[in-house]
């Protein structure tokens, strides 16, 4: 019998990733270090080429485990403090986390927040999300176990 939580989500970046790992990186993301993915193809393909015209996107399909502990969220002051923070640097102990993404716009609008230049209500009154946009991340061993990999695509931006 098939699994219907099971889903496809994808990892843009610029090798192939068969083994994801948690890595910490210099700066801090919208829900804090681990490992990246999207159910948004598109989106995975814009993540390559923040740093090159050529990226791979590596596919997984993911069957999410009722054990861990996962938090979802939708864009609302809980995503809005949960994201401010984790760009602070503050630790989190989920598992898995799964919402909206900060993208290049919103990013600013959450710095802006964050600096105190404008307000929570000036924040959603400003930063609405013109396309959709999806992220897990995975901040545990045990979290990376519910991804199978599945294969990876090299990807070009056309300039």
């Amino acid at each position: 019998m098939e699994d219907k939580n099971k889903c496809l989500l994808f990892h843009g970046g610029a090798k192939t990733v068969p083994n994801p790992e948690i890595r910490t990186t210099r700066y801090t993301k919208d829900f804090g270090y681990g490992f990246y993915c999207t159910r948004l193809e598109e989106q995975a393909r814009k993540w390559c080429y923040r740093k090159s015209k050529i990226g791979f996107v590596t596919s997984y399909m993911y069957a999410p485990n009722v054990e861990l502990n996962i938090k979802q969220f939708v864009e609302n002051d809980e995503w809005l403090d949960f994201v401010a923070d984790c760009r602070k640097g503050k630790l989190h102990e989920y598992d898995v986390v799964e919402g909206p993404m900060a993208d290049d716009q919103i990013w600013d609008f959450v710095d802006d927040y964050l600096d105190g230049n404008i307000s929570r209500e000036e924040f959603w009154g400003i930063a609405k999300f013109r396309h959709p946009t999806h992220q897990i991340s995975f901040h545990t061993e045990q979290a990376l176990q519910s991804l199978v990999y599945v294969s990876h695509v090299e990807v070009r931006r056309d300039c």
